[in-house]
Order: C-alpha cells, then structure tokens, then sequence
C-alpha cells in the first residue's frame, strides 16, 4: 500500500485541498448570526399544526368539529382543498399528502390548522374528533410475510431485487462445510438537533416560496409543484440553516413543505409548521428494521464457494425511499468478500406503521451487520480467527463484486486489515483477555468489522440525475459557487470551496457559496448517499477550469497567473463583456455499465474501505457494555479537509454505538411509544470512548483531487465490530442489535441453563 501512496505523492501537495480551512458558515454559527427556520418571522404570519391519526389501520367513517369552538378564526385544509394531485411525489406518488378516506398508519396527517396564536393550536387539536371503522392492522416483517392482511397490492411486497452470479445451486455438493444465520436489525431514530421546520408564502402572482430545514430543495420544488398545481417558476425553495438531517430530512420536507404550502394558499398569509420533538420523532421517517439471512459454502480452507442471502427490510405504510434503501443494503450485502457465487434475494414489505426512510448508511448498515456477524460464525465453524476468516476471503483488484463489478481500484485491504489490527493491538488483547475473563466480573472483548459503501447514487442513479453546478465571476473579482447541494453540519459549503479555489489558484477567501435557492441554483441533485464531493465536487472543479479558460481565451489571462491576475481580468470581463459564468453537467465516467433490468455491472464508480475494532467491556453484575477503545480506519481516496473528515468519521462511529447498543423504538400498535428524549436512549459523551481515527489514501480517479465519499461509510461498521466484541467476551452469540443488557441478561441466563441440562444429561 505504501507503494501507492507514493505513486499518488501528487494527491498530498500542502495546498488549501488536503488542509483544515475554517468553515465558511462557521462565523455567522458562533456569532448567532445564522438564521434557522424558528428565528424567521413574517408580519401576520400562522401557524399551522396537524391532526393525524390515531389508529394504525381503517377507514375514516366522520370527521367531527366541536360545535362550541371558534372555528371562524382558524384555517382548516382537507384533502378536498387540495388543487393538484394528493399525493408526495418521490420515487412512486403512493403516500397522500392527506388522508381522504383511509389511513394505514397511526400519525397519518388528516387535516392541517392554522392559527395566528400558536398557543390555541393544541385547545384547536383537541376539538377535532375522527370516527374511524378500524381495520386489522400488521406491524412487523413477518406479519406481513404471512399475508393474512394484505395492505399493499397483492402480496405486501413494495419491492423486489434479485442478484445472481455464478451457478448456487451448484456449489453445495462441493462444499466441507455450511454456515448458516438470521440477524435482525431495529429501526432507529435520526435524532437531528433541529426539528422539521418549514414557512410558506403564497402570493397569486408570484407563487409559493419555501424557507425550510431541509435537504434537497429541488426534492420540495417537485412536490409542490405537483400537490399545489403550480409551474416550475411559481415555486421557490429555500433552504435555510439546517441543523442536522442523517437523511431524515431527504424526503419528509416535502411532505410538511405541502402542508405549510396548502394553509399559506387558503389563508394568504404566511404560515410556519415546526414540530417539537415528541411530534417529530412520533410521525416522521426512521432507519428501516430488517432481516437478513445467510448459508454459506466453504472450502475446508476458509475460501467462500457461494451462498444465499435473504435480505428484507420493513417499509412502514407507504413506499417512499424503501426502493432505495433496499437496492443500497442488497448490493452491499456481500460486503468486501470475493463471492464466486451467490444468489441475494432482497425485498422490502408493508407494515402499518409510518413509512421508513433515508438514514445515513441507508440499507447499508443492516446488511452489513448480518455480513459481519456472519462471518464471525463461519470463523467459529472453521475454527479460525475472525482476521483470518476475513484475510483469506477478501476481494482483490481483478475481482469482482456480487453484481460482476471488477475491482479496478489499487485496493488492499489485507494491508489495511494488519494496519487496524496492529494499532488496535488486537491479537495481544485476545490472549490477554481470554485469561482474565475466566475469573473476573468484567468480561473484556475485542472484535472487528471489514466493510466497503459504494459513492454516489447507484448505478444509472447519477446518469438519470445528469446533475448541473456553475460557478460565476463576482463585481468584487471572487468567484461564487452555485449548487442546491446543501451545508447541514458535514462540511459541504467548505469543501466545495476549498475545491474550486485549488483549481482556480484562488485563496479559499476569494470563494462564496450560494446559498442554496431553486430560483438561483441548478439542480446538482440531492445531499445524500455521500455523493457530494465526489460528484458534485468534480463538477464543481470541471466548471472552476472552465471559466478560467474563458478568461484565458478572452486574453483576459496568462498562465501562471497570480490571485491578483484573476480579480482584475474578473472584473474587466463583467464591465466590457457581462455576466462571467461556467456550468459543468455530469457526465458518466468511460468503463461504468449498469443493467437496470439485470442488476449487474458497475454499481458505483467508487468504493470507500474500512476496518474497524472494537474493545468492549461487559459487566456481569449490570450486563451492560462499555467501549474501552476503538479504531476506525478507512481509505477514503483523498482527504480533503482533515478536521471535518475525522468529524465525518467520529459522528457516524457514534451513531452506530446508539445503533448497536442504545436505541430502541418502542412500538404500540403501530405508534412510537417513547418519541421523547426521556426515554428515547441515545450515547452520550460519557458513553462515547476514546475514537481512534486513521485514513488511508489512494486515490480516486472519479472524484475531486482524488476525493470518494466519506459520511456513510462510518455508519456501516460500528455495530458488527461492537457486537463481535461482546461475542467475544462472553463466548454466547447475539445476532440483533441493539444489544441491550436485558438481552445479555436472558442469553446468559438460556446458556447458563443449557449448561446445567447437559451437564445433568452426562451424569
């Protein structure tokens, strides 16, 4: 590895790509200069609130009014009042922008009520009472699996994915052994500080506008188009400080974007919905629970001959993102193993509760944790060590992966393997640990994950988006980036900058980034799936060397120009020729084939690596696990700000330990039953340990100066490693996150007990 690093020295030139420049929203943020949806306020502005429903499944017989309440002085919108078609358009327009008729989920928005006081919404909530004729609901995978309530088409199923390589059925008779298992995921909670928020404004001539908490404007343009009846230049989307998304602030904007939208229209007046935490953690999207089952050939020397892969996810009510997130954790399922055969079976069913949606990693996560626990088993099987099992099974350059994509990448992932292990010292503890747990009331283990994410959209993803950015010369002679790419706490508005001053020859100070407004930016698509660096940020620099070409072929500028050089030629192009501007649209990479009808072929252009190891302690007397330290090391192509990479890198460490040990939703009959954050249990800084950060950089010839994605691929590892770790200590197996002490409790206690029958047995 250390051959390619040097053949890559020009990826490590100490210039403003690859060093820490301050945030460009950074100031404005200390200062309390940033304005955030709640700091706005617009004369004779409402505000709106929402009734939803109360049951999980049925029919709206009547919708009561209170006879004896103001309603006069209230804005009330139905589904009736609705002028455009009743449905959030995503990837399928399936989920009613209101109830009109039935409900399939507790928290179904059935009517929205504005007011000017917004302390009287909750009296005006109260005097609203719906009839229902309630009907047979289904709330988890296998429930709908069994069909006995069909909710959706004819077989519950949203969607379906097959990936087959090489001949499964074959490989059986040939194989020493077979390993199988079923692991489990839960849903999990994106937690973002700030809550959904939106404002509306509605005037007849100019249309709606839209200041929002948001993620993807251009998403929110399209709904409100569609629900609203209105054309692409009556609609206006802009997103304001956001403070946090994890995804879940990708696809439900729109929906409270239509509904701020519907009372602004009624009304004419302004209106802001924004919900507090216990609404927002009750009705909105969470990380999708799923079930993954493996059986896998092995030759007697560890090498894998094949498998099946059964992967199923939980969509909730309605379909919105399921396709995604399902595609996603299907063909990351095979993790970084060479398969030479192998069939993955995936779907994504129906259940009566509020649909699933984006959260970082999306899919990924869970299919990942099932992959890596599984391998743990088959080492235990074979009778080799975790690293081992790993080591002998790894991709390699050459290769492909499960949907015949060939590794052209310089990976090395044995080296990066023995690069984790050495620093985690992971062989010593496992000798030293073994010891001590004989007779000690901590158990101490150590455990590793080996995973890969896939940048950018898949497949023909980015193909279909055909994203645009531009840069343009400023009267002052900086240059301003323009992109709907948004800035909510990862780093987006800096790294674009650093990325377009570098290939200009600017300082990062001579660069600003528009904020982002669909009646100034191009669509550059969505701020998700760790696509923005690598694809928007090429973009961004393609447009960057396109407009000092037009100063250079303007003979504007020389060559070698200084900073200088630029704003005076900026300057005199404005005043003699008129607007200076550069546009770049993808365009997809040579060697990059995806068949959509047969899954196959180059998934991502490419891939980020990782090991990560956790050291875990369990206590016997409380059963709950500490993390005593972990190391996270990724090849990320190039590191292009350093802080905010290993911010990247310790915020999603620390969600997967929520993920693997803390958060739980409680469902009731299809309802959130702890959507606070009293008794919604997340890690906090005491629970966070010593995060061990280390990068790896090869290089990517797809991405800007070398740059992959980086925020997901955090999420993917934290959970196996942790649980391995457990496994580790304790030598029972736990195939579910998360792993609550109740959990180790009752595993200990059914091996404690098995232990005594067979010893009872032998006497």
């Amino acid at each position: 590895m250390q051959d390619k690093l040097q053949e890559n020295e020009s990826l490590r030139a100490p210039t403003i790509v690859g060093s820490a420049q301050p945030r460009k929203e950074g100031r404005d943020k200390v200062c309390g200069r940033s304005q955030y949806v709640d700091d706005l306020r617009f004369p004779h502005m409402l505000y709106g609130a929402t009734v939803r429903s109360q049951i999980s499944r049925g029919k709206i017989a009547q919708v009561n009014f209170s006879p004896d309440f103001p309603w006069s002085e209230f804005v009330v919108v139905s589904a009736k009042d609705i002028p455009g078609q009743n449905s959030i358009p995503l990837i399928d327009n399936e989920q009613p922008c209101l109830a009109d008729g039935r409900v399939n989920h507790a928290e179904e928005p059935i009517l929205l009520i504005a007011h000017s006081d917004r302390h009287r919404l909750d009296h005006a909530l109260r005097s609203v009472s719906i009839e229902y004729e309630e009907l047979p609901a289904v709330f988890t995978i296998e429930e709908s699996e069994r069909q006995t309530q069909v909710i959706w088409g004819e077989t519950n199923v949203f969607k379906s994915y097959l990936i087959e390589k090489g001949d499964v059925d074959e490989i059986w008779q040939h194989a020493d052994y077979i390993v199988e298992g079923e692991y489990s995921t839960r849903a999990q909670e994106q937690l973002y500080i700030e809550t959904q928020g939106i404002i509306a404004a509605y005037d007849p001539a100019q249309g709606i506008t839209i200041w929002g908490s948001l993620q993807c404007p251009y998403y929110v343009h399209k709904a409100l188009m569609h629900v609203c009846n209105l054309p692409a230049d009556k609609v206006r989307v802009i997103q304001m400080e956001t403070g946090g998304a994890f995804g879940g602030k990708e696809d439900y904007p729109s929906m409270i974007a239509a509904h701020t939208a519907l009372l602004a229209m009624k009304s004419r007046r302004p209106v802001k919905i924004v919900y507090d935490r216990l609404e927002d953690m009750a009705a909105t999207t969470k990380r999708h629970p799923s079930r993954t089952r493996h059986r896998t050939a092995l030759s007697k020397e560890g090498k894998i001959l094949g498998g099946e892969i059964e992967f199923v996810i939980d969509g909730g009510a309605y379909a919105t993102l399921s396709s995604v997130v399902l595609s996603r954790g299907t063909i990351h399922a095979g993790g970084p193993y060479y398969w030479p055969s192998v069939r993955i079976a995936a779907k994504a069913v129906a259940t009566n509760v509020p649909p699933h949606g984006a959260f970082r990693g999306f899919g990924a996560p869970q299919s990942l944790f099932a992959l890596e626990r599984h391998m743990d088993r088959i080492a235990q099987a074979l009778h080799l060590s975790p690293a081992e099992i790993r080591r002998r099974n790894f991709l390699k350059p050459g290769q492909t992966t499960v949907t015949g994509q060939t590794i052209e990448e310089p990976i090395e992932l044995e080296t990066l393997l023995d690069r984790a292990l050495a620093l985690s010292e992971y062989e010593s503890k496992q000798r030293r640990y073994a010891d001590q747990n004989k007779d000690s009331r901590h158990a101490q283990g150590i455990g590793i994950a080996a995973f890969l994410h896939g940048a950018g959209f898949t497949g023909s993803g980015e193909r279909y988006l055909s994203s645009l950015v531009a840069v343009e010369g400023c009267p002052d002679g900086g240059v301003r980036i323009l992109v709907s790419s948004t800035e909510f706490g990862q780093g987006t508005n800096t790294v674009l900058c650093q990325i377009a001053a570098e290939t200009l020859g600017l300082a990062y100070e001579d660069l600003t980034i528009a904020r982002p407004d669909t009646s100034e930016v191009p669509n550059s698509g969505p701020t998700v799936a760790s696509r923005t660096v690598m694809v928007v940020g090429k973009l961004v620099a393609s447009a960057a060397e396109g407009l000092k070409q037009t100063l250079i072929n303007a003979a504007l500028l020389k060559p070698g120009y200084s900073r200088q050089d630029f704003r005076a030629a900026c300057q005199r192009f404005l005043a003699e020729r008129g607007p200076l501007r550069s546009i770049a649209q993808y365009q997809q990479p040579e060697g990059i084939h995806w068949d959509d009808q047969s899954y196959r072929g180059a998934a991502y252009a490419a891939f980020g690596w990782a090991v990560y190891v956790a050291d875990v302690d369990v206590d016997r007397t409380t059963y709950s696990v500490s993390i005593n330290d972990f190391v996270a090391l990724q090849e990320v192509g190039r590191v292009l700000h350093p802080v905010l990479a290993r911010g990247q890198i310790l915020g999603g460490v620390a969600q997967g330990i929520g993920f693997a040990l803390y958060e739980k939703v409680e469902w009731r009959n299809g309802r959130m039953a702890n959507s606070q954050m009293t008794n919604y249990i997340v890690p906090t800084s005491a629970d966070v340990p010593p995060i061990r950060v280390y990068f790896e950089e090869l290089g990517n010839a797809h991405g800007a100066f070398g740059a992959k994605g980086i925020g997901e691929l955090p999420m993917d590892g934290p959970a196996p490693a942790i649980v391995n770790a457990v496994v580790n200590a304790l030598g029972v197996p736990f195939d579910s996150v998360p792993l609550l002490p109740e959990n180790i409790f009752e595993a200990l206690e059914r091996a404690a007990s098995n232990r005594w029958l067979r010893s009872s047995e032998s006497r």
